[in-house]
């Protein structure tokens, strides 16, 4: 891995623990239908990315 993908490995490494916080907030408090399949797909899109990084 050069500089670049760990710098890019460690912002989608604090993005995914922003978006978990996100998704138990949103799960607590239900008011958007959506909302907590939104935040799911983008963890889903997230961790697809940091895998595909640590496989490079």
């Amino acid at each position: 891995m050069d500089k670049k993908q760990k710098k890019r490995l460690d912002i989608l490494q604090k993005k995914m623990q922003t978006l978990n916080q996100k998704l138990a907030g949103v799960k607590e408090q239900a008011d958007e239908p959506g909302e907590v399949e939104a935040v799911e797909q983008e963890i889903a899109k997230t961790r697809e990315e940091i895998e595909k990084i640590k496989a490079s």
